[in-house]
């Protein structure tokens, strides 16, 4: 079954224009890269509270639970640990994985 590995990120006003570009730039080719995804999307989420800087969802799919579990254990761990060295602690995730069922 196809899967979505759902990252949503909220990312301090400050760092906001530089982080959106190099996601858009570094992190989300890296991660196509990868080969474990075959699209993507980004989107901001909009009924939202703004006041300390925007939320975001990228949506990765991947073809099934397998890829996406290799790609956790492979490749998650140093990809996760370069946006911590370049943005510290102006950001927060929390991720979710998503079956396709339709």
């Amino acid at each position: 079954m196809p899967i979505v590995y759902s990252i949503t990120t909220k990312v301090a006003t400050e760092i906001a224009p530089r982080w959106l570009q190099w996601m858009q730039e570094v992190h989300i080719p890296a991660l196509l890269n990868t080969g474990y995804f075959t699209a993507h999307q980004l989107l901001q989420l909009l009924d939202q509270d703004d006041s300390e800087g925007p939320t975001y969802s990228l949506q990765l799919s991947t073809q099934s639970r397998v890829q996406y579990e290799t790609y956790i254990q492979q490749c998650a761990p140093a990809l996760r640990e370069e946006a911590f060295r370049l943005w510290g602690n102006q950001f927060i995730s929390f991720r979710s994985i998503l079956e396709v069922v339709n």
